[in-house]
């Protein structure tokens, strides 16, 4: 009888994608390294449609090798909602790299996910220098720091983790980072976190269909998974 408790779902025929908000998204057209143009954005727009997704934050990167300001992004969003007149509904923050321009942008003009929740994100490779330092100086600004993706990140131990969430930090899960998109090491490391309930919340970082969209339709999950996803989900309906 141990196979029942391996048995695998298929996520998208579960039904849990439907209604569902995603908070980490690059469709906003050429500002950064997902949609190039407002024809993939609607594309990718309308796949989303296709999962039952209701609402997108759209999340372009923010940092040293994208020089964009609010106002560009703002600008940009206008347009794309100019076009797109369909069924979901759209909204715009950023997700910004702790680079060495970051302190000085917490002085600025800054678009959180809701009122107050700052998607940040490291490089994989190596933590900022004083991480603790700057995303207290995110809580001293007014923010609650949402750290994008911590399963990406190879040079957090378990340790780290463990850290950062007794800090209240919160986490959000990529999505195909269970399907092995990103690697083993990405998978193996978002499969144990969900399980152990340290996300808060989930998003698609969707970037492109080229990969992305046969990887989803055939990602299938355990009923446990299935039911840690359902709360992150029911979380990022709330933000």
């Amino acid at each position: 009888m141990f196979w029942i408790f391996k048995h695998k779902y298929n996520l998208i025929n579960s039904g849990l994608m439907k209604g569902m908000t995603d908070i980490h998204s690059h469709v906003l057209p050429g500002v950064d390294d997902g949609a190039p143009d407002m024809k993939t954005s609607l594309s990718l727009l309308r796949y989303m449609e296709s999962l039952g997704i209701q609402k997108v934050w759209l999340t372009p990167h923010v940092m040293e090798d994208y020089h964009t300001s609010p106002e560009q992004l703002r600008k940009g969003f206008a347009a794309l909602k100019e076009v797109y007149r369909d069924n979901l509904e759209l909204d715009l923050a950023s997700e910004y790299m702790m680079d060495a321009a970051f302190t000085d942008r917490l002085k600025g003009d800054l678009l959180p996910i809701g009122s107050n929740n700052l998607l940040v994100e490291t490089s994989y490779m190596f933590p900022p220098t004083r991480l603790q330092d700057i995303l207290m100086n995110v809580w001293n600004a007014g923010y609650h720091p949402l750290i994008a993706h911590p399963e990406r990140y190879l040079y957090m131990e378990e340790q780290d983790y463990g850290i950062l969430k007794e800090k209240g930090y919160y986490f959000q899960l990529n999505l195909m980072s269970l399907s092995g998109y990103y690697g083993h090491r990405p998978k193996m490391v978002s499969e144990k976190l969900l399980l152990q309930g340290m996300y808060d919340f989930v998003g698609t970082d969707l970037h492109h269909l080229e990969r992305y969209q046969p990887m989803l339709d055939a990602l299938k999950l355990t009923r446990k998974q299935l039911e840690a996803l359902e709360i992150l989900i029911t979380n990022n309906a709330q933000i």
